[in-house]
């Protein structure tokens, strides 16, 4: 939700469809935003009890870099450089220092970086770090190395199965965001009818909605804000069409109250002492 407009959007949509939401996440990026906007975002989510989720920056897809242009996508979002990193702390201090306390990463080292920032009281304590989608893990030993480097929930891609979340679950307690219908960057599935046995396995899951057949809109314009508000609200007319379905199958009850974070103790990987002691 790319701005204080859309923000508005869905939670209008979602009080009038009924549709709890949990979190709202924002793609462009935080440096794509003014401080009114971010500031605005904030407060309209906290009245509405739902976490706001905004995107560290820069990323190697925007970058210079000829690497993620080739076949094999080179090292697709990850934060080529130490300046790169630089601005995703930059973005992580300034975002927080307004009132964010979710912030979407893309890159393992600032992953790392920014949970040892929250460790040594840099970043407020409360914070929590969700791994995005661009750089999912996908096998359960991956997903367990992304808890301890600091992740508070970790966004698999849509096209593992059912087996390979059991398998994650075996492993891991981190909560899990699935795109239940992904973009077409991410593949465009659909997986509406495993919604049971996903909350099941994958439990505890955050349910996403992109839109397959919807155009991009990262990074976020004035000229994208027709299709970025149609495509907020078709988003919430989705997770309806979710909880129907659930409704009909019989699994619609244990859902977290919007505004829950963190189920459970999570692991992590010892911060140096070095760090908590700077």
């Amino acid at each position: 939700m790319e701005g204080p407009e859309a923000v508005h959007t869905v939670l209008e949509e979602a009080a009038r469809l009924d549709v709890p939401v949990h979190r709202i996440s924002q793609g462009s990026g935080v440096w794509m935003l003014t401080d009114a906007e971010i500031t605005e975002m904030v407060a309209a989510c906290e009245a509405a009890g739902v976490e706001l989720c905004l995107f560290t920056g820069p990323r190697g897809t925007w970058d210079i870099g000829g690497s993620t242009r080739t076949l094999s996508g080179g090292a697709g979002l990850r934060a080529r450089g130490q300046s790169a990193v630089a601005g995703c702390v930059e973005d992580a201090l300034r975002a927080t220092a307004l009132g964010v306390r979710c912030l979407l990463v893309a890159d393992e080292g600032v992953l790392w970086l920014l949970h040892r920032l929250r460790a040594d009281g840099t970043l407020p304590a409360d914070t929590t770090f969700k791994v995005s989608a661009l750089i999912g893990p996908v096998n359960p030993a991956a997903v367990a190395v992304h808890e301890r480097l600091g992740a508070d929930s970790v966004n698999v891609p849509s096209d593992l199965t059912l087996e390979h979340l059991t398998e994650i679950r075996r492993v891991t307690g981190v909560p899990l965001d699935f795109y239940l219908e992904a973009p077409d960057d991410l593949g465009g599935y659909v997986r509406m009818y495993d919604i049971a046995e996903l909350i099941r396995r994958g439990g505890p899951i955050y349910l996403k909605f992109g839109l397959s057949k919807a155009p991009g809109i990262y990074p976020y314009g004035g000229h994208l804000r027709d299709v970025t508000l149609a495509t907020a609200r078709e988003r919430v007319r989705r997770g309806r069409l979710a909880l129907d379905l659930l409704a009909r199958l019989g699994a619609d009850t244990g859902m977290a109250e919007p505004g829950s974070r963190l189920p459970r103790p999570l692991t992590r990987f010892p911060v140096p002492e070095a760090d908590r002691t700077a």
